[in-house]
């Protein structure tokens, strides 16, 4: 087992990729503190995870990531009740208002960064001072495409996942120091409710491009949710130790044995960086 007795707290974690990040630490030993917004699938998850780990910590709790009370006491909760915290991971997230940048809701978008960005921010804050004086800890918080490439029409969520990746790397660096780890993952396409809500929006607010995919996507199938699940497990992992501002690819990048290139890493691979003429072999970019 990967994870045994490693104590984690995850956010988002009553369905789709959440869900199984948490089904798939308790199976590596991990013992785990839920949160999601909707109390109803929240005790319908810890039901189910319950009868499948009956002898491991399955502890729930209600929160809205963006609200820094409930963060807080979220932490607090975690740490009360399975005496020590080990890894985060943020998971929580929503697209937000689909359409035009120009016309969707200004307070559907600002939800969307709420959620996306301070609901990394605020948790990290709760938990950095613990892990800083434990000297260790794991941070692992789930991006999406919009870290690194445009998204016509997903403006808030495409805004929020840089913002986060960046965050990211910015975390990773000050908190190198008190060897506490922080790493975004990159889960790929995946088919959960966010695909059915592109569905729903329709071509004329999301784009004939993006809707096909997302139609595809839940036709003939997506990246499979226990893919970004074991990335995630590795970067909680003692295995993993050391590896830091990295936003990996859970279905392109071979994160099973990053740590035999930790010297590689100790670099810009796997970051976000500016593309420069020179990357592209052209010679006209330097004054």
């Amino acid at each position: 087992m990967k994870l045994k007795n490693l104590n984690a707290l995850i956010t988002g974690g009553s369905q789709g990729l959440g869900k199984v990040i948490a089904e798939t630490f308790l199976r590596e030993g991990a013992n785990v503190v839920i949160c999601a917004r909707g109390e109803k699938e929240l005790s319908a998850t810890r039901g189910e995870l319950a009868g499948k780990f009956p002898s491991q910590k399955i502890f729930t709790k209600t929160c809205d990531v963006s609200d820094e009370k409930q963060v807080n006491e979220l932490v607090a909760f975690a740490l009360r009740e399975l005496g020590s915290l080990d890894a985060l991971v943020l998971n929580a997230g929503i697209y937000g208002p689909m359409g035009a940048t120009e016309s969707v809701d200004l307070a559907e978008w600002k939800r969307a960064m709420d959620i996306n960005l301070f609901g990394v921010l605020l948790p990290c804050r709760a938990a950095i001072p613990y892990f800083k004086k434990m000297g260790r800890g794991k941070i692992v918080i789930l991006s999406g495409g919009g870290a690194t490439n445009p998204m016509p029409n997903i403006s808030a969520y495409a805004a929020s996942k840089a913002a986060v990746v960046r965050l990211m790397e910015t975390l990773a660096e000050e908190l190198k120091p008190f060897h506490v780890d922080v790493n975004a993952i990159a889960p790929g396409a995946l088919a959960t409710r966010l695909v059915d809500e592109v569905l729903a929006a329709g071509p004329e607010k999301v784009g004939a491009a993006f809707f096909e995919k997302n139609k595809s996507w839940k036709e003939k199938g997506a990246v499979p949710l226990e893919l970004g699940a074991r990335t995630a497990v590795y970067l909680a992992s003692a295995e993993s130790d050391g590896i830091t501002g990295k936003l990996i690819s859970a279905q392109w990048d071979p994160w099973e044995k990053l740590h035999e290139f930790k010297n590689d890493l100790n670099s810009d691979i796997y970051t976000l960086r500016r593309i420069v003429p020179k990357d592209r072999g052209k010679n006209w970019g330097d004054k």
